[in-house]
């Protein structure tokens, strides 16, 4: 492969295999090194946390909406920026959603207080829902094989998990060593290196491609924002207080709102008639439940470590280590195993022992217990996350034709980072409103228990509902083995 900055002129004569071959691993990059940055973001920030707290003086509701408000625009636009994508051109709002995200990373680096901070991170999270909304498309556009998209995934959840694995060390160490801004200032050299390889990637579009659901788009930021907004201030307000009641009834009504314009559209951001469709709805409640629970349960997690345990961010890294580099070795063999085994059967038994290690950390931490009680729940979280995390994109990409890996990869991404945004709020009303800095400390791990056991239940049921679409897709011959692209 020529170098990034000098493309190959039109001229050469190269031969088409090669080329092809040379298009497909660069494409396959471009998705994991932006989906590294995206993964790094997340991971790197849960660990800073409490460090955001003292800097900024934030309290438990401030840290709530630092991580909302990155997934809240997340969820809500992903969609529409996947049709755009689709009908202007993949790599060309690729490109602008890397400009996005990494602008509003320095911002965030920058950020003089708590609001600031929240608002930079609302940026972050419209340019994640570009970058997400288009990284698996552009996969699934050099992929026209199960075979060839199998060993794509394989390597595509093999960065999930290196990110994973490595964000809690790496946010650590950076924000021992020099401070929770430069958890931030990292997204910015990752993201100029996206940039200069996507400016190689061969454009690609959708000649059928949706037109933009206006209507749909607000309802559904509305919906989405109301019913969090809710959520995270029901313990401090008083669940009958104004403000949370006129939330709540707002949100049904928006959200009613949504499933009506969705179905009269002519041009529906989200066409319901795809959830007629088992193979279609299952990946969507799948990676709602793991997304509501495991990955929601960081913060809270997180927080026991730093505010009850008393590890520094590095240690809270070192914490995490064995169970997201776990999530790694797992990532990495599951692309074999897809080709043994059937993807769905791989992501029900994933959930399944999230589910079970949810369930675990109810029973081994405790408020005068060191940092290794969070392992034996952690590391059966982390195989299932593993499994997950490829069997579960293969399950998105193979619902809808390739044609609209667009529409498939912004909705799958939708119902993931709408489980967090959710998970993370509900989550959060088991455990006291001042979290471990202004309640005793058995007091936030009691509520931190019925937070994981919630959470266990989640995933749990969103486990059994998937499996049984699955399974009903199956028997309908519909898509559900992720061979049938």
């Amino acid at each position: 492969m020529t170098s990034a900055t000098s493309p190959t002129p039109a001229t050469t004569a190269t031969p088409p295999l090669a080329r092809t071959a040379a298009d497909r691993t660069l494409s396959i990059a471009v998705a994991c090194v932006a989906t590294v940055m995206l993964m790094l973001d997340v991971s790197v920030v849960n660990t800073a946390l409490d460090d955001i707290a003292a800097g900024l003086g934030a309290s438990l509701s401030g840290l709530q909406w630092v991580i909302d408000a990155y997934t809240l625009p997340l969820a809500a636009v992903v969609l529409s920026a996947g049709s755009i994508a689709d009908r202007v051109g993949r790599k060309q709002v690729f490109l602008g959603g890397m400009v996005l995200f990494t602008a509003a990373s320095a911002a965030c680096a920058v950020s003089p207080g708590i609001g600031t901070l929240v608002a930079a991170r609302a940026v972050q999270g419209i340019g994640a829902a570009v970058l997400f909304a288009t990284a698996l498309a552009l996969i699934s556009e050099v992929t026209p094989t199960a075979e060839e998209r199998a060993r794509a995934l394989g390597v595509y959840g093999a960065s999930i998990g290196a990110a994973f694995a490595i964000g809690p060390f790496v946010g650590g160490v950076l924000t021992d060593a020099i401070g929770w801004r430069a958890i931030f200032w990292c997204n910015v050299p990752i993201g100029l290196l996206a940039l200069a390889l996507a400016r190689r990637v061969q454009e690609s579009r959708d000649p059928q491609a949706r037109r933009l659901d206006v209507p749909g788009q607000l309802a559904l930021v509305a919906g989405l924002f109301l019913l969090v907004l809710a959520l995270l201030r029901g313990n401090e307000d008083g669940w009958g207080s104004g403000l949370v009641a006129g939330s709540l009834a707002g949100a049904a009504v928006a959200l009613g709102a949504l499933v009506v314009i969705e179905h009269r559209s002519r041009a529906p951001m989200l066409p319901l008639r795809h959830f007629r469709q088992p193979a279609f709805s299952a990946p969507q409640v799948l990676v709602f439940g793991i997304s509501a629970s495991f990955f929601a349960g960081f913060l809270y997690l997180t927080l026991y470590l730093q505010g009850v345990v008393g590890l520094s961010p590095l240690q809270t890294g070192l914490a995490y280590l064995p169970g997201t580099a776990l999530v790694f070795v797992v990532s990495g063999t599951t692309a074999g195993l897809m080709t043994r085994f059937a993807p769905a059967a791989l992501a029900v038994v994933g959930l399944l022992l999230v589910a079970a290690g949810m369930a675990v950390f109810a029973w081994t931490t405790h408020a005068d217990s060191g940092w290794a009680s969070i392992l034996p729940g952690f590391l059966l979280a982390s195989v299932g996350t593993g499994l997950f995390n490829p069997s579960g994109s293969a399950l998105a990409l193979a619902a809808l034709p390739p044609e609209q890996s667009g529409l498939a990869a912004g909705a799958n991404d939708t119902f993931r980072q709408t489980g967090l945004a959710v998970g993370v709020a509900w989550l959060g009303t088991f455990v006291p409103a001042a979290g471990p800095y202004g309640a005793d400390a058995a007091g936030f791990v009691d509520g931190l228990h019925h937070a994981v056991l919630a959470g266990a239940v989640v995933a749990l049921g969103c486990a059994v509902v998937g499996g049984v679409l699955l399974r009903a897709g199956h028997g309908r011959g519909g898509a559900v083995e992720g061979h049938s692209r």
